[in-house]
């Protein structure tokens, strides 16, 4: 039962992580290395190894030395299927990571507001 549990965890993570991540970082990969390098099924791949790495990293390995060995595979992934090299590959990660903390901030600030704006029209009536 618990193995399910984590099998069905595991497969929720990757899907959601490959519909919220894959885009972000396919458009930073574009950004650096060009269209030609940079495919959005490379970015698939990326993200869901990556988190099926994670999974199996943070089972194995806890803590910073876990973090800094995730952080080695993924930059061994965006190199790998993006064709580029180590500064790239960070370069790559440093991009995508700012494009998702503005899309979520973004995000964030319109459901935010749309929902405290619900929260009182609904407290009026």
């Amino acid at each position: 039962m618990y193995l399910e549990s984590d099998i069905l965890t595991l497969i929720l993570g990757i899907v959601l992580n490959i519909v919220i991540v894959s885009p972000i970082l396919w458009i930073a990969g574009r950004m650096l290395v060009g269209n030609k390098k940079a495919k959005f099924t490379d970015a698939l791949w990326i993200v869901a190894l990556g988190t099926i790495a994670s999974a199996v990293v943070n089972y194995v390995i806890h803590g910073l030395l876990g973090s800094i060995l995730m952080l080695i595979i993924v930059l061994l992934l965006v190199r790998h299927f993006f064709d580029c090299g180590w500064i790239k590959a960070l370069l790559i990660s440093i991009v995508a990571a700012i494009i998702f903390i503005v899309v979520a901030a973004i995000l964030g600030l319109i459901f935010g507001v749309s929902l405290a704006i619900f929260g009182v029209v609904l407290a009026i009536f």
